[in-house]
């Protein structure tokens, strides 16, 4: 009976999609080029096309952005690259 429901639950996970999986990640973006008020909205947008974000938030007051994503499906340089197609410029902020 063990080695059944152990065959079976090695099963279901070997067919779960990796989302399952996920490992989320936040990071923080230096946004230093942001200008005005409305510039937050622009990093947003660019942020949010990148598949595997899910969720982002802007600081015009801080020049940052906190972007949550899933590290497996796609890595920080594709942020900022995201960023700086965008016309803003980014670096992942040490803390």
């Amino acid at each position: 009976m063990k080695k059944l429901l152990s065959c079976f639950i090695s099963a279901v996970l070997l067919t779960l999609p990796n989302a399952v999986f996920a490992a989320f990640k936040t990071i923080t973006l230096d946004v230093p080029g942001m200008t005005c008020e409305l510039c937050p909205i622009t990093i947003k947008k660019a942020l949010q096309k990148v598949s595997g974000v899910s969720k982002v938030d802007v600081s015009f007051e801080k020049k940052e952005a906190v972007v949550t994503f899933d590290d497996s499906k796609i890595k920080a340089e594709a942020l900022t690259k995201a960023t700086g197609n965008a016309g803003y410029p980014s670096t992942v902020k040490v803390n």
